[in-house]
């Protein structure tokens, strides 16, 4: 659904051609090829990253058109055969043909006028095969007729808010597959108590299933920031043509467009209640595009603590095992690598990196257009298949099959000073302290500690002001779950 390309379009000077014709002249075309003169010029123009535009960009124009050509027949505005043929040649790219047609590097001419004429020439030329005539010899217009009634400047902002809409359940299951995988361990790894840790130094102590019940519920939250997100672009501005004036539509085009969009792609849609803040404003893509980027970081934090938490093996904290599923090293004989934690970092370092281009593009609008929109697209499209590739896959071959080193956790915890904190309401904090200090000093454990101290009556209660006995110390630290408990509100 998300694939798209890294090759270099072929010069059309090496394979046969046809000559087409748009405002500027003569351009020779590759004579097999669906587009057209102007596809053609974007091509040679613009041979920048051998990338082509996302799946889920080109599903999204040609349900434009398909709609639109639905819509302009309704209103006596175009000839039926011609706007069947073109319905019909749309539904094919939506089903997935004829793909190698699209063929305009992302980085090209503002707006998107070179996807917008891609789109158009692709549909004209199979619309007049269809029809039953010959390529370059339009029957079905790419402008005249594909492009009835709309413009670069509200077709690309609406391909934006469909494609991400197409591709939102897809992206919902992969973050909400995670969800559950960590929920399932927390409750698996809910028995061990392990030493917490705050500033990378001791704490009190914590469940490994309350870690991860937290890491759960933090991807959870993330899903739900992005759902709330994606609400914003159920608002279409099909329909504002050049500016928002919509200038050469029907006046009724604009509902129906939105009405014909939901049928054809079943998505949930909203007309806009101002066509003009539609075409200037891409506020409802850096919305979304700042939702995956909150999850982005998440997920980075969430990466970092498994590869913490597995480090070692023998040498680092190895409370938990990450599957073992290639080796990690060329020259080390049995290293073993957190590899999908490492692959998480970086995926989500770019989907961060495609946000501040998005952001920054955003911010760029000016007047009554946002010139920045093919990157904002193809951003937005990588992150989403980006956070899809990568989410699943972390989630099914690294947290599914992750167990937990109980014996390393609890014996961390047994070396751990700062339980004393639970000792606060008998003996006060600054005795607390000294306890830490000489346990650390000499190396002791602090309730061996505290019990010989309580023997010799050299603690006090803090309130009371009497000795505390060595059973008050060991009934205080003698269940350290329960030192544990609360946390979550129910």
């Amino acid at each position: 659904m998300g694939t798209s390309q890294h090759t270099f379009p072929k010069d059309s000077m090496s394979q046969d051609v046809r000559i087409e014709k748009d405002s500027l002249g003569e351009v020779k075309v590759p004579a097999g090829a669906l587009y057209g003169a102007q596809t053609q010029r974007a091509v040679d123009n613009f041979p920048i990253s051998g990338l082509k535009p996302w799946r889920a960009f080109v599903w999204s124009m040609a349900a434009i058109k398909r709609a639109a050509a639905d819509v302009n027949t309704g209103l006596g505005l175009l000839d039926g055969d011609k706007a069947n043929a073109i319905a019909k040649a749309a539904a094919e790219v939506m089903e997935g043909q004829w793909a190698d047609q699209f063929v305009v590097d992302p980085f090209q001419a503002g707006a998107g006028t070179s996807h917008n004429m891609n789109v158009n020439e692709v549909l004209a030329n199979r619309a007049t095969q269809i029809l039953g005539g010959q390529l370059g010899n339009y029957i079905a217009n790419p402008n005249d007729h594909v492009n009835m009634a709309q413009s670069t400047n509200d077709t690309i902002p609406t391909a934006i808010r469909l494609g991400v809409l197409w591709r939102l359940d897809e992206l919902l299951a992969a973050v909400d597959g995670l969800a559950e995988a960590l929920e399932a361990k927390a409750a698996e790894f809910d028995g061990i108590v392990k030493s917490g840790r705050t500033h990378l130094q001791d704490a009190v102590p914590v469940r490994l299933g309350q870690e991860f019940g937290a890491y759960a519920t933090a991807v959870r939250r993330d899903a739900e920031r992005i759902r709330r997100s994606a609400e914003g672009l159920r608002r279409l501005g099909i329909g504002g043509t050049a500016t928002g004036t919509g200038l050469n539509a029907h006046p009724k085009y604009h509902a129906e467009m939105v009405r014909r969009l939901g049928e054809i792609t079943g998505l949930e849609l909203h007309t806009s209640d101002n066509l003009f803040e539609s075409m200037q404003s891409l506020a409802d893509a850096a919305d979304f595009s700042a939702a995956l980027r909150t999850y982005a970081l998440t997920m980075t934090r969430i990466a970092n603590d498994f590869r913490l938490l597995a480090s070692g093996p023998s040498t680092g904290l190895d409370e938990i095992r990450l599957p073992a599923v290639q080796p990690g090293s060329s020259i080390m004989p049995g290293k073993v690598n957190p590899v999908l934690a490492e692959m998480m970092n970086q995926a989500m370092y770019h989907v961060i990196g495609c946000d501040t281009t998005v952001a920054l593009a955003a911010a760029a609008g000016q007047l009554e257009l946002n010139v920045m929109m093919p990157i904002i697209a193809h951003n937005l499209f990588e992150m989403m298949q980006v956070i899809i590739g990568s989410v699943n896959a972390f989630t099914e071959r690294c947290v599914i099959g992750l167990t937990a080193n109980q014996a390393k956790a609890e014996g961390w915890l047994g070396r751990n000073a700062i339980i004393v904190t639970a000792l606060n309401p008998l003996i006060g904090y600054q005795a607390g302290a000294a306890l830490v200090k000489e346990a650390v000093k000499d190396d002791l454990a602090i309730t061996d500690l505290a019990v010989e101290k309580a023997d010799a009556g050299q603690l006090m209660h803090v309130k009371e002001e009497r000795p505390v006995t060595a059973d008050e110390i060991r009934h205080a630290l003698s269940d350290l779950r329960k030192l544990t408990d609360g946390g979550i509100v129910k």
